[in-house]
């Protein structure tokens, strides 16, 4: 599984028409997930990969040692990422000189790079000398990134799969008396074992038990507290993000389940509210105004946020941005209240797809704190 040739053939499109737009000769781009994004092939996260687009639609490749199979690349060129298996330090420059030697003798007027990763070796081998202007088209492909099609969905769905496989192995070994690194690693077993495959990227940030957050320590659960499991395993590079919060001994107490159920409230908002071109804000102050009729807990942080290559893309359910939601968008929604009353606190968080006229939940599994 993976994604596919005519997926990322369709991605080039959309890519090539935004150059257009702005007027754009070449792209050259070297974060792992726009290489993916674009040709279907995600280097080794110590190997670096350079894709090049052109104007009239041809994708050349530089890949490390080998050419992959199965990309979306018109060209595939290789350069050496390691001498006798010692991994080179110089490889973008290395990656580089190939693309450079491929593209002598042709300029370009404008070529847009991802700047936050592209470094001079790339530039220079793009034209760096003879170009006009060279654009930052990173925003641009965060832009386009929110709409998943068929081929990336499939891949976070798995991802989304791993997680629904570890809640249901947190619900049967959490107990009073658990110790946070060992259900870290159960959780880690299985993940691999439900991908079939080491993962991509982290399993997600929160382990801790009787706190908002964090990552897991040598401490034990105790009877009467909640435990937050915020798990975001990426599959092939694609992320999933959500969380459930469970009852060490399963007998939580009056205000909590006065809190959870004013939770799902917030659920049941997003899926009669969200669809295209709905204010993200807005429905971040709607639901911060719905919380805040909990007076024992609060409230302290986004909503939710887009996911994909990236755990936190756009749309931001955030005060501090002004999203409109997309068709196409995959995104949380995560909504918490902290307290010592609630010992801790709680954070449930589910997974949506933006439809043409509402929400798609991505997620449908045990949200109980039992």
């Amino acid at each position: 599984m993976g994604l596919t040739v005519a997926g990322c053939r369709a991605r080039q499109q959309r890519v090539l028409e935004q150059m257009q737009a702005r007027n754009i000769d070449r792209l050259v781009v070297t974060r792992p997930e726009h290489v993916q994004y674009l040709s279907g092939f995600r280097p080794h996260h110590l190997m670096a990969a350079i894709v090049c687009l052109d104007a009239t639609g041809q994708l050349t490749l530089v890949a490390p040692n080998q050419q992959p199979p199965s990309t979306a690349a018109d060209e595939i060129l290789t350069y050496e990422a390691q001498w006798h298996s010692t991994l080179r330090l110089e490889q973008q420059w290395a990656a580089a000189q190939v693309l450079g030697d491929r593209l002598q003798g042709v300029t370009s007027n404008h070529v847009g790079v991802d700047a936050a990763l592209t470094g001079i070796h790339a530039l220079q081998a793009a034209g760096l000398t003879q170009i006009t202007e060279v654009v930052d088209f990173e925003p641009d492909l965060w832009q386009l990134r929110r709409r998943k099609d068929p081929d990336e969905l499939a891949l976070m769905q798995k991802a989304i799969d791993c997680t629904e496989a570890m809640y249901v192995r947190a619900r049967e070994i959490i107990e009073p008396g658990i110790l946070e690194l060992d259900l870290f690693n159960e959780l880690q077993a299985v993940a691999v074992s439900t991908a079939g495959e080491p993962l991509t990227a982290l399993l997600g940030n929160d382990f801790q038990c009787n706190s908002r957050g964090g990552p897991p320590r040598h401490q034990r659960a105790e009877a009467g507290q909640l435990y937050i499991l915020d798990l975001g395993p990426s599959y092939r590079g694609y992320f999933a993000d959500n969380c459930r919060t469970i009852s060490v001994d399963r007998q939580p107490t009056v205000l909590q389940m006065e809190a959870w159920a004013l939770i799902q409230e917030v659920f049941a908002l997003i899926e009669r509210e969200v669809r295209p071109g709905t204010s993200a804000k807005q429905i971040f102050t709607s639901v911060q105004s719905l919380l805040a009729e909990f007076p024992h807990g609060e409230f302290s942080h986004h909503l939710g946020h887009g996911v994909g290559l990236y755990p936190h893309e756009a749309p931001h359910l955030n005060p501090f941005w002004d999203d409109l939601f997309e068709e196409g968008d995959v995104f949380t929604v995560e909504p918490g209240l902290y307290s010592e009353a609630l010992a801790h606190g709680m954070r449930l968080e589910n997974n949506y797809r933006v439809t043409a006229d509402g929400v798609e939940l991505l997620t449908p599994f045990n949200l109980e704190l039992v």
